[in-house]
């Protein structure tokens, strides 16, 4: 293969599994009004404990606050209490004493789909059970264009010799038009690879489908980049591509610094 190793060492590591973050703000887009008007659910997701808060309305068709606490299930889903909440007059001194009727008001689910798009539902006790499919929704451009340093673990699979891998990179991030991006890998053995194609925004999260991805070692072939994210400090994402030679299939996950201007 011609990647840069460490194939003794990791030939026989399983890599963790990572999983998606939710945390976004999520929506159903046939349920907006074109004033921009509509209801929501703020995700904040702290390992396995999922914090939602609804900004939806009551039966006048005025805003209705319910906040809920999930914990994933071994499926993967995230279940819990769903309660309404009481609270102290927002032009006034809070006022503990205020919170005390807040009750749990039903239940509610957080079923994810995807990384991009999941199934609600919440049960009221006293009320109606309510089932949408939401998806991310998106606020601003992010930029990710840029200079990175970082790694690269993955492995091939159903090759006749299947391994791990892991390397380190230099990368640069284009976006030469408005929906177009462009990842030039450096590897440390000289290699360079790049994975180019028509991105997709949602969320906090951007997704390259249908990316063109080729080597300096002659690789020309297709990929899926998934759940690209400007973080803190960088970017990292995903890709997965099925045949780089014969029924050989290539995962990875990377990870990388943002290198500011000298």
């Amino acid at each position: 293969m011609r990647r840069f190793l460490l194939a003794v060492f990791l030939c026989a590591t399983v890599f963790r599994a990572g999983a998606s973050d939710y945390t976004d703000i999520w929506f159903n887009p046939s349920e907006q009004s074109t004033a921009g008007g509509g209801w929501g659910v703020n995700v904040v997701q702290s390992d396995a404990f999922l914090f939602l808060t609804f900004f939806v309305y009551g039966p006048d068709n005025k805003p209705t606050w319910y906040v809920a606490g999930l914990t994933r299930d071994a499926n993967g889903n995230f279940n819990g209490p769903l309660y309404a909440t009481t609270g102290t007059y927002f032009g006034a001194p809070w006022n503990p004493a205020d919170g005390a009727g807040s009750a749990q008001a039903g239940t509610a689910s957080f079923q994810p789909t995807g990384a991009y798009t999941a199934n609600l539902s919440y049960a009221l006790t006293n009320g109606p059970t309510v089932v949408k499919v939401i998806q991310r929704q998106t606020l601003t451009s992010i930029p990710l264009a840029g200079s990175y340093n970082g790694t690269q673990a993955g492995s091939y699979s159903n090759c006749m010799n299947s391994y791990a891998y892991f390397d380190r990179f230099g990368l640069g991030v284009a976006q030469p038009t408005g929906n177009t991006l462009t990842f030039t890998f450096n590897f440390n053995a000289g290699l360079s690879c790049t994975l180019s194609g028509t991105f997709q925004q949602l969320g906090q999260l951007y997704r390259i489908p249908a990316a063109s991805y080729a080597c300096s070692d002659g690789l020309s072939t297709t990929a899926a980049v998934e759940e690209i994210k400007a973080t803190t400090f960088g970017i990292e994402g995903r890709f997965s591509a099925p045949n780089v030679g014969g029924a050989c299939r290539e995962d990875a996950t990377f990870s990388a610094v943002f290198l500011p201007p000298l």
